[in-house]
């Protein structure tokens, strides 16, 4: 097996470990970077629908969870998304907003990873692919670790294998597995940014909506998103879905307005004063897609005449749309999760370097440091990577 000596080993060839990489390297570090894929930055390649929603416009560290929500302010601070964006302009990479402060590339995805690569190869890094890491041992200078492709000694690793989400990519908890080794709690991972699921008799009315999608207001406790959701033959999915499955426990109350913007008790009592004889389940359309508004009319006063109605009553039906309230049985799981909550756990890294003990450092989504949807996971990436590119 053939043996590789250099200053920086960074396992992982995604955002935060390119980016990482990068910094290092025009520092005049000698870096290698491994990765078990063919192909690098696969995440990227495929997020946005293609198109990379590589940041946002309004990211501050309020929008990460963490156990510890203080610690992303140093690395958040210090390489913005205003300095990732100038990288882009300055490649000559087009983007434009999408909603949200979502940027995202008028291109493809790919313009973002080329000009990582280009970065990395610029720098001097050398980029190792198919390459699966094993074993990892201290030694006097720094660390030994064992590869598919040979030993590398390094004096700084740097861990930027991402966390489980989505495993078809990949991946795996090997970077809980070293952070254990070296001493490190692990924040219990669980899926973020995943679609509720529903059983039995809680999803037949979900899935019979399967398609019908609404402007909601979704709440969990005090934490409320307002953006699209969708019935599915699962469950509910949707940005706001996403988002606030970032929050929701097991056995939580998730409430929805269905019709957010709109007191559906005052049109429906302005409906019931100007046509007295619409049906419910009509005047319910004029609020909430069609399929929709016949299910809710048909749990509650069914076709009956607004002029038959009750404010009582008209008050049930508008709760059903403004404060819609389910409890979620689970959710898609791993499988189809954006990005994983939890991970190391940052009471033993440094906040500014991103450094667990002498030259080890965990950077990007295996630090227990999570983004809401958006490109606000990328920018924690770029950040974080930067940060520890600065001294490993």
């Amino acid at each position: 097996m053939t043996r590789s000596t250099t200053d920086v080993l960074v396992i992982g060839a995604g955002a935060a470990g390119l980016m990482c990489a990068i910094e290092a390297g025009r520092r005049g570090r000698r870096v290698i970077v491994i990765d078990h894929a063919d192909k690098p930055a696969e995440k990227i390649r495929i997020s946005g629908g293609g198109r990379c929603n590589f940041t946002n416009l309004h990211a501050t560290p309020k929008q990460f969870l963490s156990t510890n929500p203080h610690f992303c302010v140093s690395a958040l601070k210090r390489f913005t998304q205003h300095d990732f964006i100038a990288r882009v302009d300055a490649r000559g990479i087009a983007w434009h907003e999408k909603t949200l402060g979502q940027l995202f590339c008028d291109g493809s995805a790919k313009d973002i990873i080329a000009m990582l690569l280009d970065d990395l190869r610029d720098a001097g890094g050398e980029l190792r692919l198919g390459v699966e890491p094993g074993a990892i041992r201290r030694t006097a200078d720094g660390f030994e670790v064992e590869t598919s492709g040979g030993t590398v000694t390094c004096a700084a690793l740097v861990m930027a294998t991402g966390g489980k989400s989505i495993p078809k990519m990949g991946a795996t908890g090997y970077a809980y597995t070293i952070a254990k080794q070296f001493g490190l709690d692990v924040i219990e991972p669980r899926p973020a940014l995943v679609p509720f699921t529903f059983h039995e008799a809680k999803l037949a009315p979900v899935a019979e909506l399967a398609g019908v999608s609404v402007e909601a207001r979704v709440s969990c406790g005090k934490i409320s998103f307002d953006e699209g959701m969708l019935f599915t033959h699962r469950g509910l999915s949707g940005p706001s879905i996403l988002q606030i499955s970032s929050y929701w426990r097991e056995g939580d109350d998730v409430v929805i307005d269905l019709a957010r913007g709109r007191d559906v008790f005052e049109d429906l009592k302005r409906d019931r004063r100007e046509r007295p004889k619409q049906q419910l389940d009509n005047a319910l359309a004029g609020i909430v897609p069609k399929r929709l508004a016949e299910q809710i009319a048909a749990r509650t006063h069914g076709a009956s005449r607004l002029a038959d109605l009750s404010d009582a009553k008209l008050r049930a039906v508008a709760d059903e749309v403004n404060a819609w309230r389910v409890t979620p049985d689970g959710t898609e799981g791993w499988r189809t999760a954006e990005v994983t909550l939890g991970g190391v756990d940052t009471d033993g890294l440094s906040s500014r370097t991103m450094e667990a003990t002498a030259g080890l450092y965990f950077i990007g989504e295996c630090v227990d440091v999570t983004g809401w949807l958006g490109g606000y996971n990328f920018q924690w990436a770029w950040s974080s990577g930067w940060a520890a590119g600065q001294v490993a």
